[in-house]
């Protein structure tokens, strides 16, 4: 399977993720917010691993000179929009899903903002890593699909926080699905921009994991949801061993 081809698969796997979780608030279905803790969780050790001891070794190989740079230049790039543009929401931000004018409209576009910012970004690492191997590639993807129910999930929460129809609350959770495909697909594209998306996807994802969901986890009390993000950096090595045992490179 050519890079791109994946790109384009995996790539809207991960959007499709987003667009789960607008239907899950949207369509008032019985949710499990426990569960999407675990989720969380999971995803924030998986990503740390990704991020340290994939994609940073990555660019440095890809991009010597400027990958520090750029992986910062990705940090702040979510950093400013979360808290310079708008109002910094948290992936579980949640609570007032289907109240009537809870919040400002200024809290949804911002939201959408900043949530599309990252998505377009998780999109561009999966893209990326594609362009390394397939290994990368996958384990990146893995690595994103995992908070893409809660990403979605949230965006749709907050527009109807702010009295907007299921409909419309629906359309956010498309428009950062469609961001998370056009990043994949932007550098899916061509390999030309692999020394620039990958140092600053890896910057992305370092800040969704240790800045975003790493404090919701901090915030819940007990042991077994702070355990699952160590779970979350075994499964890491546990899908690279897997990957590279049958055989995909």
């Amino acid at each position: 399977m050519s890079p791109f081809l994946a790109t384009l698969v995996f790539g809207t796997l991960a959007g499709l993720g987003n667009l789960l979780g607008g239907i899950i608030v949207t369509a008032k279905a019985r949710r499990s917010d426990q569960m999407l803790t675990y989720f969380v969780a999971l995803g924030g050790g998986f990503m740390l691993a990704a991020a340290f001891l994939e994609m940073v070794p990555e660019s440095l190989h890809t991009n010597e000179k400027w990958a520090p740079a750029l992986m910062l230049s990705g940090y702040l790039l979510v950093l400013f929009f979360e808290h310079f543009l708008g109002e910094h929401v948290h992936l579980g931000d949640h609570e007032h899903h289907g109240d009537e004018g809870l919040l400002h409209d200024t809290v949804g576009a911002s939201t959408l903002i900043g949530i599309g910012i990252h998505t377009f970004f998780d999109g561009a690492a999966v893209g990326a890593g594609f362009h390394v191997n397939n290994v990368v590639g996958l384990l990146i993807f893995t690595a994103v699909v995992l908070h893409k129910i809660p990403e979605g999930f949230t965006v749709s929460s907050i527009l109807l926080a702010t009295g907007r129809s299921r409909w419309q609350a629906l359309g956010g959770s498309v428009l950062i699905a469609l961001a998370t495909l056009a990043g994949a697909l932007l550098t899916g594209a061509s390999d030309r921009l692999l020394p620039l998306a990958l140092p600053m996807s890896a910057g992305v994802m370092v800040h969704v994991a240790a800045t975003d969901l790493i404090p919701e986890i901090n915030e819940v009390r007990g042991v077994r949801v702070a355990g699952l993000i160590f779970v979350g950096v075994a499964l890491f090595y546990v899908a690279k061993l897997t990957l590279e045992a049958v055989g995909i490179h």
